[in-house]
């Protein structure tokens, strides 16, 4: 906790600087939609993947937040997210979130798994919607700092720690590389995404293993079709590393509608794959997502 605090207590005074230049008011001049929805791990972006957009609906001389919780039920297992976010000046993104994974099925039915999730992103070249006359995208760098706080509910097998499953570490790092365009001609949002990791099912397992420790770059794909203003569906592709010999990992992929009926409120749903997990429950784990969003 207290490296997750220094964490925050730094991208704060990052965030500080951006903020002395924007005006204390949010002025929620984006355009609809553009912040995009929260992600999974907290970030601004699509429901399991970070884009280029600073989330919020803040311009260059504002600000922006918003909230957030998202509910994943698979056939075995349950995954809950909250958390928060902060746009700076469409330059600069704070987020904060908290995810819960639970287990349904024996012998994992007990199973409960928390982590905690701070994210900076910071905005460095193009704009996704003013620049339609370039093929320019949107830009940006980002960096997860993510803490396991250890396995309840199988206190009566011994294990309480993800390293006692062969994980090297219980906290680490995502660093990613987005680059998001948006073509209102065509009302297609793309975005693509980098991101380089050691994470097991996202930190939840820990971090490294037994199969491998070292940091690789995973891809990370989204496309949207903007039906009109408020409404948009598509689909995202996550691929994942494979370090655990109890995990089978696999990618996540998911085809989702989103729904902004308003700049202070959006909500995701989604048919959601998330591959296999762990080899005690053998099978795909595929089910709903639900995602909602309130922000200023």
């Amino acid at each position: 906790m207290k490296k997750i605090i220094t964490a925050s207590l730094a991208v704060s005074a990052v965030l500080a600087c951006g903020a002395a230049a924007a005006q204390g008011k949010p002025d929620m001049g984006k355009f609809l939609a553009t912040g995009g929805v929260s992600q999974v791990e907290g970030a601004g972006g699509g429901g399991i993947t970070p884009w280029a957009l600073i989330t919020g609906y803040g311009t260059r001389d504002s600000w922006g937040g918003n909230a957030h919780y998202t509910y994943i039920d698979t056939q075995d297992y349950k995954l809950g997210s909250y958390g928060v976010a902060v746009g700076i000046a469409d330059r600069l993104e704070l987020s904060l979130a908290n995810q819960e994974f639970k287990g349904s099925l024996a012998p994992l039915d007990k199973l409960n798994i928390k982590q905690d999730i701070v994210g900076l992103k910071l905005k460095l070249a193009g704009d996704a919607v003013y620049e339609q006359d370039s093929l320019m995208p949107q830009v940006a760098v980002g960096i997860m700092y993510k803490k396991n706080k250890g396995i309840g509910g199988l206190g009566a097998l011994g294990v309480t720690n993800v390293k006692q499953l062969g994980a090297k570490d219980d906290s680490g790092y995502d660093y990613y590389v987005a680059a998001t365009k948006i073509l209102f001609e065509q009302s297609l949002l793309l975005n693509g995404t980098l991101r380089a990791t050691r994470a097991n099912q996202m930190g939840l397992l820990g971090f490294g293993g037994d199969q491998n420790d070292s940091t690789r770059v995973m891809p990370e794909v989204s496309v949207a079709y903007l039906v009109n203003r408020k409404l948009a569906f598509g689909a995202e592709y996550r691929r994942k590393p494979h370090n655990l010999g109890v995990d089978d990992e696999k990618a996540y992929y998911d085809a989702f509608v989103a729904w902004f009926p308003t700049k202070h409120f959006s909500i995701t749903a989604a048919y959601a794959n998330l591959g296999d997990i762990t080899i005690f429950n053998p099978k795909k784990q595929r089910g709903l997502y639900l995602s909602a969003q309130a922000g200023f």
